[in-house]
Parts: structure tokens; sequence; C-alpha cells
């Protein structure tokens, strides 16, 4: 029996904070995915901040020879919180739009650790996802066990009937920066 050719993903959506008061930690395992994302001319699709993961991120992937996009709600850049490293851009009038976008552009959606943003992201992909809008996963990146809480009340979820369907096949788990490359 021949075995199937996995596909690559080329452009991979991350969802993380823009948090600056955040343990070092986090800011390493950014940078780590930039930097394979740059390594391996990955497209970086992210929310086009200058602060935070965001900028970690961006940051390592262009270092590295990737990509990256940016998708920037009118309010960032009248912030003047847009990055300066990126190749495309997308302006977009609110964050639901940039969500949409982010998903559009992208093929798999990573989430690094991150904030109320970040879960309102992983939420709408995964609802999405659930009712046939498209097939695209959410990777809980769960660094220092960071999505612990989160994954066991998507397991209550589905004990107490509140899923349709099994919600696993709408996302998957890496624990270590190993299994996280895998699933890329």
């Amino acid at each position: 029996m021949q075995k199937e050719k996995s596909i690559a993903m080329e452009r991979i959506a991350v969802f993380c904070s823009a948090s600056e008061a955040i343990a070092p930690v986090y800011a390493e395992k950014a940078a780590e995915l930039g930097a394979w994302m740059g390594a391996h001319r990955k497209w970086l699709v992210y929310g086009g901040s200058n602060t935070g993961l965001m900028e970690r991120v961006a940051r390592a992937a262009k270092e590295a020879g990737g990509f990256v996009m940016g998708v920037v709600p009118t309010r960032l850049e009248e912030q003047g919180r847009v990055s300066d490293l990126l190749d495309v851009t997308f302006r977009t009038d609110n964050l639901s739009d940039r969500k949409e976008v982010m998903l559009r552009e992208s093929e798999v959606c990573v989430a690094l650790p991150g904030g109320v943003g970040t879960l309102d992201e992983v939420f709408t992909v995964m609802a999405s996802a659930t009712i046939g809008y498209h097939t695209k996963k959410v990777i809980f990146y769960n660094v220092n066990g960071f999505w612990d809480d989160v994954l066991r009340f998507l397991e209550q979820l589905e004990a107490q009937h509140f899923a349709h369907r099994p919600l696993r096949g709408h996302y998957a788990v890496a624990n270590t920066f190993d299994e996280l490359t895998l699933l890329l």
C-alpha cells in the first residue's frame, strides 16, 4: 500500500497575545515558531500588531526568510500599533473582518497563548467549521499547559451534549514544539 503524501501548510494563521507583560517563555516559543516558519518559507498570517507575541513571531519569521501578512483593523492603525515587518497588508474595518480575512488567507490556525482576542479567534474558527464553512483546524500550542483549562472545557461541552459532533475534529493539541511542527 502506498503511503499518502502529506500536504504541507504554506499559509499559517497565528493567533496570540499582543501583551508585553507576560512570561518570557511565551515570547521565546513565539519566536521559535516564527523562525521555523521563516526557515521553511511559510507565510505568517497574523493580526499585524507591533507588540507582544505578535511582533515576536513576525520578527522571527521575517529574519529567517519567511513572509509576513498582517491583517490590520482600522483601530490598530489609528493607534500606531502596526508592525513595520509586513510584506502584505490587509486593512479591515474591525476585528470581525480581520478574523474573516485571516481565515480566508490561511490553511491552518495556530493558537499561541493569548487573551480574550485569541479566544474569540479560536472559537470563531471552530464554530464556523462545525457548521461546514471550512475544514481548517485550530492547533492549540499548549506551552506550559496554557490551554489545559480551555481543552477541559471543550471536553465538557461534548460530555454534556452541547456539541452536536465531536469537537476534536476541529482542533489539535501540540504540547511540544516538535508536535506542533509535525501538524504543520
